[in-house]
């Protein structure tokens, strides 16, 4: 299993118009997992996902703005499903730190497994 964790952004993911035009901090965590043999046996990138191409799609994602953390997370599943089909499991979780809801809560998140 290969993770990405904590990945940081400032992005524009909300339905509320404050959401959208100040924006807000998110992270990223993505795991994934593919038959590493190959990569582990020859030590060849070629042979291995490029977990910099991972976060280069994560990145493209999180800039495009959305109303549900549910939109983004699928964004981003499809994206690195599309980039790199050999992979058998993958789960992307986004979260959002202070949620505009009516109380203290440091963060909500989405995960989406495959």
């Amino acid at each position: 299993m290969v993770r990405l964790d904590n990945m940081q952004f400032y992005a524009y993911h909300g339905c509320l118009e404050q959401e959208r035009r100040d924006g807000n901090n998110f992270s990223v965590d993505v795991a994934f997992d593919y038959d590493m043999q190959q990569a582990a046996c020859t030590d060849d990138l070629s042979c291995a996902v490029n977990y910099a191409e991972v976060y280069d799609i994560v990145k493209a994602q999180m800039a495009i703005p959305s109303n549900l953390l549910e939109n983004v997370a699928w964004r981003i599943r499809e994206a690195i499903i599309a980039a790199f089909p050999a992979l058998t499991f993958l789960s992307v979780t986004v979260t959002k730190y202070n949620p505009p809801v009516d109380g203290m809560v440091e963060s909500s998140s989405v995960t989406i497994d495959r």
